[in-house]
């Protein structure tokens, strides 16, 4: 089955040119189907870019997929065009009296700020709070996780001495995981980022489960009791070369940045990465639609009950 997004979003035409089953809406219309309402939440700065990334994953099931894209009305965004976010995003006002079977909120390039400093948080934490009521299950990534955890949990971040950059290495901790089934003892998983949370704060919290980590990155996945809401501090959307177009920019822009852990062949940044994150990162989203949404959300979402 299709994801269902606007003939005219740049996704669209990307990912139709890889060969991926997308249907506009004005075909949608005339299909008698209970599609799985999903929002993505944006915090990232290339939009564009990120929504293709997600969309690719998401459609890769046999499962109708209807998507709003949301943004922050306390942000206004410098790195993507207004008439892209006017043709395609709605604000958080906009959609806040619907349900949604699912959430994805994306991590967002400030986490080395404290979380009250950010200009949008407020408005976050006003989402996190409608998600227990409004959503049947929320995917949380990078530090969108972080904030995450912190509004939920009150679990803090810490600066790491260098950043955890990277294609790393991880290995499952609680393999009845709804999320993680079908997977092997070990996943390879993108991470870039300059904080961390830390093991033992989440284990003070009985309602949270580590549900995979990395001995070089650490804690990769967590989970609630309810396994309706998911906190991934990697980047499994990630495509082969984005963490080498992070790395070209900062080395561009002077910076001190290191080669990306175990991610160049031979450690050579003259040869293309090596995409072995990607058989899990599709295994993964299709497991949280099917087994975290779809075989567990009510048809009807009015009868959504809120996760306490």
């Amino acid at each position: 089955m299709p994801i269902k997004i606007p003939n005219n979003l740049p996704a669209f035409s990307a990912l139709e040119k890889e060969r991926i089953f997308v249907i506009g809406n004005d075909r949608a219309e005339h299909q008698d189907i209970r599609a799985l309402k999903i929002a993505i939440l944006n915090l990232m700065p290339d939009k564009i870019t990120t929504e293709t990334q997600l969309l690719r994953l998401l459609s890769n099931t046999p499962l109708h997929v209807d998507i709003d894209l949301v943004q922050m009305a306390s942000h206004k965004t410098k790195t993507t065009s207004e008439e892209h976010m006017l043709a395609f995003y709605r604000s958080f006002d906009e959609i806040k009296h619907n349900r949604f079977d699912g959430l994805i909120i994306t991590g967002a390039p400030v986490e080395t700020m404290d979380f009250e400093d950010v200009d949008y948080f407020d408005e976050l934490k006003e989402v996190f709070e409608w998600s227990k009521t409004n959503v049947f299950s929320t995917i949380h990534i990078c530090w969108g996780a972080q904030a995450a955890l912190y509004y939920h949990y009150g679990i803090p971040k810490y600066m790491l001495k260098e950043k955890c950059f990277g294609n790393f290495k991880h290995h499952i901790e609680y393999p009845q995981c709804l999320l993680l089934r079908g997977f092997g003892d070990v996943f390879h998983c993108p991470h870039s980022r300059h904080t961390e949370v830390r093991r033992e704060d989440i284990e003070k919290i009985p309602d949270l489960t580590v549900v995979a980590e990395s001995y070089e990155a650490g804690v990769h996945c967590v989970s609630d009791k309810t396994e309706r809401q998911f906190y991934l501090l990697g980047h499994w959307e990630y495509d082969r070369d984005t963490l080498a177009k992070e790395y070209f920019r900062d080395l561009n822009k002077g910076l001190d940045i290191k080669k990306p852990y175990n991610y160049f062949p031979n450690d050579d940044p003259t040869k293309p990465p090596v995409f072995n994150w990607c058989i899990s990162a599709n295994l993964m989203y299709a497991n949280w639609l099917n087994y975290c949404v779809y075989q567990r959300t009510p048809y009807d979402l009015e009868y959504l009950q809120p996760i306490y």
